[in-house]
Parts: structure tokens; C-alpha cells; sequence
């Protein structure tokens, strides 16, 4: 049986790492011009998507170096939240 404490961090970061990819998916449909962030709906989740996932990447890529227009930041960072989450598993289950 599972710590219902370890249930809810497993199910926060894969949460978060579904917003990661979201975000990600979000930028590329704008860049390629699939949608028009003129639109409201679009803009309105595309903000939500910014403020979720800004403050844990900022960081990230002020790391990196420049790799000239790949950003490569989300992935540093679904990496790390699944190794934060073995580890978790690891010490207290």
C-alpha cells in the first residue's frame, strides 16, 4: 500500500511535468503558426501555461549556455522532477 503522502507528490510532479510538455506543445503550435495567439482562448491558456512553468525554468536557463534558439530547459527539468521523485520513493517507501 502506497503512503497517501507519496501519492500526492508522485501525482503533483507528474502533474507538473504534464504542464511542461503542455507549455512546450503551446510554444511550438504558436512559433508554427498552427494557432494565432491573437486569439483570447489562446492567449488566456497560454499565459496560464508561462506563469506555471516561468519560475521553475528561469533558473534552468540562465544555467545553460546559449544553444542558439534550443531551449532545452524543459527537458533539464522533467529529468530532475523524476529523479527528485525516485528519490523520494527511494528514501521512504
Amino acid at each position: 500500500m502506497l503512503n497517501p503522502f507519496l501519492w500526492l507528490i508522485d501525482t503533483v510532479i507528474w502533474l507538473y511535468i504534464w504542464v511542461l510538455i503542455a507549455a512546450a506543445v503551446m510554444s511550438w503550435l504558436v512559433a508554427f503558426n498552427v494557432v494565432n495567439p491573437q486569439n483570447q482562448v489562446v492567449r488566456n491558456i497560454g499565459e496560464v501555461l508561462y506563469r506555471l512553468t516561468e519560475p521553475a525554468l528561469r533558473p534552468i536557463r540562465n544555467l545553460l549556455p546559449n544553444l542558439g534558439g534550443i531551449d532545452i530547459s524543459p527537458v533539464i527539468l522533467v529529468l530532475l522532477l523524476l529523479f527528485i521523485r525516485n528519490l523520494i520513493f527511494w528514501l521512504f517507501a
